[in-house]
C-alpha cells in the first residue's frame, strides 16, 4: 500500500510546480493520513492506511519549528517563494488552524516578509465560519474543484462524508470570489469498475460555468505528476491540458496550466 507522503510537520524547501520554492507545513500525523476526501490520486495514499501514532502537532510546535526553520534557512541566505500549507491530509481539520494561521502569518512577516502564504485544501470545511475567515487572510488561498458534476467527484475525489454536496461548495467558493484560487486535477480512468473522465465536454462545459459563478482570482489546471495510489489512472498530456486551458481562457477567466 502507497504510505504517507510527509513524516515531518516542517518539510522542504521543495519545488513547486504551481507556487516555486515551498516550505511545507503537514498539520497532519508524521505516519497516517486524515483527510475528508479519499481521492484515487493522492500523492500521500488512500485514507485506509490509518491515521497513524503521532496524532496531530500542537499549534506551539508547529511554531516552534516552522521558526527554527526560517531562523536557520535566513541565517544562511537561502531564498523562498512560499509557506505552503499541505501534507498528509486536509490542513483545515486541524482544531487550532486559525491559530496556526496567526502564527505563520507573523512569522512570515518577522523573517520572509515578501514570501507568500498558500493553503491547499479540499473546500470541504470552507463553510464554517472560522475556516473562512481564515483562509481570507492568506496570500493563495487554493481551493480544490475538480468537478462540478456529483457523479465524478464520487468517484475520483470520494468524499468521506454523505453530506457532501458539490453545489453548495460551489456557493460557498463564490463567497471568496477573487480571495481565492481554484484547483482542477484533470484524470481519465477507471477504478473498482467504475470509469471517469473530467476532461469531456461536458465536464469542462460545467467547470467553466461554475468558474463563472465563483469569480476566483485564477484557476490552476493539471494532471497527475507522482505514484498514485490508484491503478489504472490515465495523466493527462500537455497539449491536451493545453488545449483545456485555452477553452478556460476563451470564456474570461485566468488559468495556469501546470505541465
Amino acid at each position: 500500500m502507497q504510505r504517507v507522503l510527509f513524516t515531518t510537520t516542517i518539510f522542504g524547501p521543495i519545488h513547486s510546480r504551481r507556487l516555486g520554492t515551498s516550505l511545507g507545513i503537514n498539520l497532519m500525523p508524521n505516519d497516517g493520513k486524515v483527510c475528508t476526501f479519499d481521492c484515487l490520486y493522492c500523492e500521500a495514499g488512500f485514507n485506509a492506511q490509518g491515521v497513524g501514532t503521532t496524532g496531530l502537532p500542537s499549534r506551539e510546535t508547529v511554531k516552534m519549528m516552522l521558526e527554527e526553520k526560517l531562523a536557520a534557512m535566513k541565517a544562511a541566505g537561502e531564498s523562498l517563494d512560499v509557506i505552503t500549507f499541505s501534507g498528509n491530509g486536509e490542513p483545515t481539520l486541524h482544531p487550532e488552524f486559525g491559530g496556526v494561521i496567526d502564527d505563520v502569518i507573523n512569522l512570515r512577516d518577522q523573517y520572509y516578509p515578501d514570501v507568500k502564504i498558500s493553503v491547499l485544501s479540499n473546500s470541504t470545511r470552507i463553510d464554517r465560519p472560522e475556516i473562512f475567515d481564515s483562509l481570507c487572510k492568506i496570500d493563495n488561498n487554493i481551493l480544490k474543484l475538480d468537478s462540478a458534476i456529483a457523479t465524478t467527484v464520487s468517484a475520483i475525489d470520494r468524499p468521506t462524508s454523505s453530506a457532501y454536496d458539490v453545489d453548495k461548495v460551489i456557493e460557498t467558493l463564490a463567497a471568496f470570489g477573487s480571495k481565492c484560487i481554484i484547483q482542477t486535477m484533470f484524470v481519465r480512468g477507471e477504478y473498482d469498475g467504475v470509469a471517469f473522465d473530467n476532461t469531456t465536454d461536458a465536464e469542462i462545459s460545467a467547470l467553466i460555468e461554475a468558474y463563472l459563478r465563483i469569480k476566483p482570482a485564477e484557476v490552476m489546471i493539471y494532471s497527475i505528476d507522482r505514484k498514485t495510489p490508484a491503478t489504472g489512472l490515465v495523466k493527462i498530456e500537455k497539449d491536451e491540458l493545453e488545449a483545456i486551458a485555452q477553452r478556460i481562457t476563451a470564456a474570461g477567466i485566468r488559468v495556469m496550466a501546470a505541465s
